[in-house]
């Protein structure tokens, strides 16, 4: 890992939350391509997840999503169980950022994106007595849109507006495919 990503990570544990905001910002950019020091902070990120504080077990979830696409050796395939569980986190925008991430796991390869469609959809047809279940599913909804516009995979869209078909509230079925518009 270059200098300035180590610096970068260090920065997350500035007392100026202004630093750490900028640092998060500037590893969730560092990590959109594909990188080739992923295994350096992998572990430690893997352990964050369960980290006390939720800032901890957010961020850790979406560096680790991000960096699925630089998983040559594929550890996601068997760190994903810990990864979805931060989207079920007790503190709901922790779990909201997480579950807003979760979908770039699903560039990785075939099987990440089998894993996290097939996550995302049980989710979807379960989260109804979640509290906040409306927001979930668009979260989820927006996953698979967003997963969609990258791969360009009509079965995707697909599975999405089977989704939406489901919803009986006119009021959200609306809002959810708008996101598809």
């Amino acid at each position: 890992m270059n200098s300035t990503m180590q610096k970068q990570f260090h920065d997350l544990a500035a007392k100026d939350k202004q630093v750490q905001y900028e640092a998060y910002q500037n590893i969730l950019k560092g990590t959109e391509q594909e990188v080739d020091w992923a295994y350096d902070v992998w572990d430690q990120l893997k352990e964050d997840l369960a980290h006390f504080d939720p800032h901890h077990r957010s961020r850790a979830a979406q560096f680790l999503a991000n960096l699925a696409i630089s998983d040559p050796e594929n550890r996601m395939l068997r760190d994903f169980p810990e990864l979805w569980k931060v989207t079920k986190d007790e503190k709901f925008v922790t779990a909201r950022h997480s579950l807003q991430a979760i979908w770039k796991v699903g560039l990785a390869g075939s099987e990440q994106k089998e894993i996290v469609i097939t996550h995302l959809v049980d989710r979807f047809r379960n989260c109804d007595n979640e509290k906040n279940y409306t927001l979930i599913r668009s979260d989820i909804i927006q996953g698979l849109r967003n997963l969609y516009d990258v791969l360009e995979d009509e079965a995707i869209k697909q599975i999405a507006m089977k989704l939406i078909e489901t919803v009986e509230d006119k009021k959200y079925y609306k809002k959810y495919k708008h996101i598809w518009k």
